[in-house]
């Protein structure tokens, strides 16, 4: 059963920084590819940023230059440096795995509140 756990979510000021983690479970890490989605209130979820197994990231077109997605294998951990953070960018943060025969798996989601 695949699982991914997310932490780090939190209030912060505009302009300030959080670092979301996603720690996974039951697939084969190295070779699966991660996202981060976020979702706020009344709104869909959007994409904020992907890493594929070898390394290439894409991000939503509201988050480049401000946000960072990365990997490390040894810990079956992605990560999300946030920086610059506007209260546009409050919202439940989700991580993401697609799972063998077309599936997806997607954590229980984090709160992300960025006020002053």
């Amino acid at each position: 059963q695949v699982r991914l756990v997310e932490s780090g979510g939190g209030l912060v000021h505009p302009g300030g920084s959080l670092n979301l983690s996603c720690t996974a479970s039951g697939l084969f890490f190295t070779g699966n590819a991660f996202g981060w989605y976020r979702q706020a209130p009344g709104k869909e979820r959007e994409l904020v940023a992907t890493i594929n197994y070898r390394g290439v990231i894409n991000y939503g077109e509201s988050v480049k230059g401000r946000f960072t997605i990365s990997r490390n294998n040894a810990e079956r951990t992605v990560y999300l440096q946030m920086n610059m953070l506007r209260p546009e960018d409050t919202a439940i943060y989700y991580c993401y795995a697609p799972t063998t025969g077309g599936g997806s798996a997607w954590g229980q989601g984090t709160q992300v509140t960025v006020s002053s």
